[in-house]
């Protein structure tokens, strides 16, 4: 977090942990279950596109700082974890504190857009 400016948590996000489930046939598919909503501040970053099979796909940081929650806590996000806003999806990439008094996480997150 830059300077001394308190974030502006003003989005509700949900929290969502991948679960692996078996198929059966000795693969797994994934789900998501949500652990709780946060308010959380969104910031857009740099943004690029990525090419694969004939296909375009946008992909668009942002920077999502929420309240602390303590290390090890079930609610504390983390990478490979994502947040939800209605049908955006928000995957995170890296989780550390914003600011010296550890008030405040600061979220890399990316979010895919097909167009």
């Amino acid at each position: 977090m830059m300077g001394s400016a308190v974030p502006l948590t003003n989005r509700r996000l949900v929290l969502e942990d991948p679960q692996r489930v078996s198929d059966g046939s000795g693969g797994y598919s994934e789900s998501w279950a949500p652990l709780g909503e946060i308010w959380a501040e969104l910031k857009s970053q740099t943004g690029r596109t990525s090419g694969q099979e004939g296909a375009s796909l946008s992909l668009q940081r942002y920077r999502i700082t929420l309240r602390a929650m303590p290390q090890g806590s079930a609610s504390r996000p983390r990478p490979g974890q994502r947040f939800r806003q209605g049908q955006r999806l928000f995957r995170i990439e890296a989780v550390g504190e914003a600011d010296p008094g550890g008030r405040y996480l600061t979220c890399q997150c990316i979010e895919e857009l097909a167009p």
